[in-house]
């Protein structure tokens, strides 16, 4: 995976350039002090994957550099301030790192970089995997196994749990990509479910388990197939 850093900080970009070089899952393609010099490379490159993104830059700050981007390749966010993390998710960041990084904080960003580009991961791992979802201004944090499904609302989705019901600037595209597909999988073009919560599946639908209750969901046509070849069917 070929990544870049884009730091106006020295120190930062050295610490950031021993951690890349100690992880053969990386490549360092580049580092760049500044956003503007950082955008005119990816102008003419298609082949980066990841940015160490610094957000206090002159110039062009983080945020910026982001929005001038049409495709960004991923984000992982490294600032000296937390002050910026509920903006930052609104990007759709990876993760969120506080300066000074330790190497095992670095090594558990990228590690989960992975396990997005790969869609794998075992089901007790993602299970126990933990996120942060925006809340108003705070952010709060769920393990993946307490999300039962998500709805898509165009730009938005709705995360539901047992007792809460989360509305995050999103795509279904977005959170599908950052999902491992061990744990959950698309129904219809509206929703995903947590597999380890569906009761039954019919023709077109599926109830899930919602504490004492249940749920019936939409299945679509052409998401059915994969659903069938997704869980183990005992027939006689």
């Amino acid at each position: 995976m070929n990544c870049i850093i884009v730091d106006d900080d020295p120190m930062s970009c050295k610490i950031l350039e021993t951690y890349v070089n100690k992880s053969p899952s990386l490549g360092l393609a580049g580092i760049f002090g500044d956003s503007v010099s950082a955008r005119n490379s990816l102008m003419s490159k298609s082949d980066v994957d990841l940015i160490f993104l610094d957000i206090e830059m002159p110039e062009m700050d983080g945020f910026d550099f982001l929005s001038s981007l049409q495709n960004p390749p991923s984000i992982i966010v490294v600032s000296a301030s937390e002050n910026h993390a509920f903006k930052a998710f609104d990007f759709n960041v990876v993760d969120y790192l506080l300066k000074p990084v330790s190497y095992s904080r670095f090594c558990k960003a990228v590690e989960k970089m992975m396990r997005m580009s790969t869609g794998r991961s075992t089901p007790s791992a993602a299970g126990e995997e933990e996120i942060f979802i925006k809340k108003a201004s705070s952010l709060v944090r769920l393990k993946l196994k307490e999300i039962l499904y998500i709805e898509a609302l165009e730009n938005y989705v709705n995360v539901m749990t047992l007792d809460e019901k989360y509305t995050i600037h999103f795509t279904m595209r977005a959170i599908e990509s950052q999902l491992p597909s061990s744990l959950f999988i698309r129904i219809h073009r509206s929703y995903m479910v947590n597999k380890s919560a569906i009761r039954s599946i019919s023709e077109n639908s599926l109830v899930i388990t919602m504490g004492n209750a249940s749920r019936t969901l939409p299945v679509g046509k052409s998401f059915r197939e994969a659903i069938l070849n997704d869980i183990n069917i005992m027939m006689r």
